[in-house]
């Protein structure tokens, strides 16, 4: 029989050991209000900065508490195993969990091969609108008319004032031009009056135009 006295001593020890970690640290913490803690008489003035990290510091010592009293809890279960004589003993397969898993882990329930380790295919339900930028677009529908990600990106891109560089030179010559209602829209323009006559009308040298002139 194998003699587990070494490992049941850990276990005491370590219980000792967590007990009094929570009666010390998180013991009165509960009972205590955020302006307690914070040693302010009111929140009223604080910036909410200040009070977001006073906030989420305690959360984190709410969080620490209750894996302590996890923990605290699986070392009670595997004391109470000594008392029924079934200290040892893989509690899904029957079999003797090693000495040397029970040095490592005194409250090790099974043996390693019947540990759970499923990992859920479930992913958070914001990453159903984080598709990235060519979730937003429609090029492959050929009547599509939709205002897209792509066509807001060469609607700012027109504005490009940079010395010496092509106004469209950010658009691909293979991408999409749709967004315009008539195909002349994309290479004509007037100033910031608006239109005021034929003689204002300016033609831009862009891709737009090159694709009119080609019947694309």
């Amino acid at each position: 029989m194998i003699n587990y006295n070494e490992i049941k001593q850990a276990l005491q020890d370590r219980k000792q050991t967590v007990e009094d970690h929570i009666n010390y640290h998180f013991k009165e913490e509960q009972n205590r209000t955020l302006s307690f803690s914070t040693g302010e008489l009111s929140q009223y003035d604080n910036h909410p900065a200040d009070a977001a990290t006073d906030l989420y510091e305690r959360e984190k010592d709410f969080a620490l508490l209750e894996q302590a009293e996890r923990e605290l809890e699986e070392i009670k279960h595997a004391l109470a195993k000594f008392e029924e004589g079934t200290f040892g003993i893989c509690e899904v397969t029957g079999q003797t969990i090693p000495y040397e898993r029970l040095e490592a882990n005194p409250a090790a329930r099974t043996v390693v091969e019947a540990v759970d380790n499923r990992i859920t295919d479930e992913r958070p339900s914001e990453e159903a609108v984080l598709g990235g930028f060519r979730k937003y677009q429609f090029d492959g529908d050929d009547d599509g008319t939709e205002f897209d990600a792509e066509d807001a990106y060469q609607s700012v891109a027109e504005f490009n004032e940079l010395p010496m560089v092509f106004e469209d030179s950010s658009l691909e010559e293979t991408g999409e031009l749709i967004g315009y209602v008539e195909q002349i829209e994309g290479f004509l323009s007037t100033g910031i009056e608006g239109y005021t006559g034929d003689e204002d009308v300016v033609f831009q040298r862009n891709v737009h135009y090159d694709q009119y002139l080609n019947g694309k």
